[in-house]
């Protein structure tokens, strides 16, 4: 650490008086090998056909954005999730742009979405043109404060935009009454919810869209990718269109309308397809690792363990705690520490509000975000963790607060 950062370091590891001193992390610690020691925050899991599949791709030529996997990962990733369709793109990010798109959301519209969230789910907003509209979360489930959304609609307000925080899905019931009753779209930011189930239904097949990201630390990969899902027919076409330069079927290099190059390559859904083949398999191994993490962070009392909520499948994408304001350890402090010992992590999302790119955007504050990101980070959680990475892990943390009483 620089001299600097080692100051900054001493002055947020003490009980901070001063608010907006305290809500920023440091930055990321130097992750340092530990007597052989080096567990990743999050890696990409392969245990099915990923090589077969792509060494097809490669010896019939079939490399860009055409062949026969691109529709049977789209066909077959939709059907895991319970929606009639799926169109494959590039990343995440231009998943939630062309859905938006696709519904006509464009310049004098708003959008709800939490301020809690990855930047990616604002910025596709404005990509449009429209305007984001800012709601806090809730300190339970760490998602969208569905209490707060109603008095942020207007007449301007087109659609709903949540995200299932880090694999907990939303209260989709009443953000869908919200939606009906005010005629507005519902577009799930399903980034990290790979698998999900809210009071039986699969997140991917409740709103009128769900994006998905598949970047190489989700639960299914494509090392970059994202999907759209929805059971609307004709909005999927019209993403189809979209997405591929909106070229007209009538003759080759014609366009009536303005499209994007978001398409997927046959490469890439051909490592989807082999991952969506083991999404049960994946989505369960996460779960057990979460449950573990649980059992042996229990019993530390400044500890706040992830939500787990009745009639809904919290896929755990990324294994997240909250250290309680009264812990003499603090978020940071807990990180170098860690980070010393050979294990990464990573804080809680910044919010949007705080973002400098959206500075004098938004007015006012929104507690519970800013505590999720003051106290909030996450523990090491690929798929492929085993039970002694885990047991490392959790005694390290042990050993970390008991050196702090």
């Amino acid at each position: 650490m620089s001299g600097s950062t080692k100051r900054d370091f001493a002055e947020r590891s003490s009980l901070m008086i001063d608010k907006k001193k305290a809500l920023l992390p440091l930055p990321e610690p130097p992750l340092r090998s530990y007597r052989g020691m080096n567990i990743p925050v999050c890696e990409p899991t392969q245990w099915g056909n990923e090589k077969k599949y792509v060494k097809e791709c490669m010896e019939t030529n079939w490399i860009s954005s055409k062949g026969r996997y691109i529709a049977k990962f789209e066909s077959e990733f939709a059907r895991k999730v319970g929606a009639g369709y799926g169109v494959g793109v590039l990343n995440g990010t231009v998943a939630l742009h062309l859905a938006l798109s696709a519904l006509d959301i464009g310049p004098g519209d708003e959008v709800i979405v939490p301020t809690f969230t990855m930047i990616a789910t604002p910025n596709s907003v404005r990509y449009t043109g429209a305007k984001p509209v800012l709601v806090d979360s809730e300190l339970k489930t760490w998602n969208i404060d569905t209490s707060k959304i109603e008095e942020k609609i207007t007449k301007r307000t087109r659609a709903i935009l949540p995200i299932h925080t880090y694999g907990h899905p939303c209260d989709m019931d009443t953000i869908m009454k919200l939606a009906r009753k005010h005629k507005l779209y519902v577009i799930e930011d399903a980034a990290e919810a790979h698998g999900a189930i809210y009071k039986g239904k699969k997140i991917g097949s409740i709103g009128d869209a769900a994006c998905f990201s598949f970047y190489a630390n989700k639960i299914i990969t494509t090392g970059e990718g994202g999907m759209v899902t929805t059971n609307n027919k004709k909005l999927a076409e019209k993403m189809q269109v979209l997405k591929n330069h909106a070229f007209s079927s009538e003759r080759h290099f014609w366009h009536k309308i303005v499209g994007f190059n978001y398409r997927m390559t046959n490469i890439q859904a051909a490592i989807g397809l082999a991952q969506t083949e083991n999404l049960e398999k994946l989505v369960n191994k996460r779960i057990e690792n979460a449950m573990l993490y649980n059992k042996l962070l229990g019993d530390i009392e400044q500890i706040t363990l992830p939500p787990s909520t009745r009639d809904i499948k919290n896929v755990y994408w990324m294994y997240g705690i909250l250290l309680k304001n009264h812990s003499k350890v603090t978020r940071d402090t807990l990180r170098y520490e860690l980070a010393n010992r050979g294990i990464e992590t990573r804080t809680f999302f910044i919010p949007i509000h705080m973002q400098p790119v959206y500075k004098g955007w938004f007015k006012g504050r929104y507690p519970s975000s800013e505590y999720l990101c003051t106290n909030g980070l996450y523990l090491p959680s690929s798929t492929s963790l085993t039970a002694g990475n885990i047991h490392y892990i959790a005694g390290t943390i042990k050993e970390i607060f008991a050196k702090h009483k």
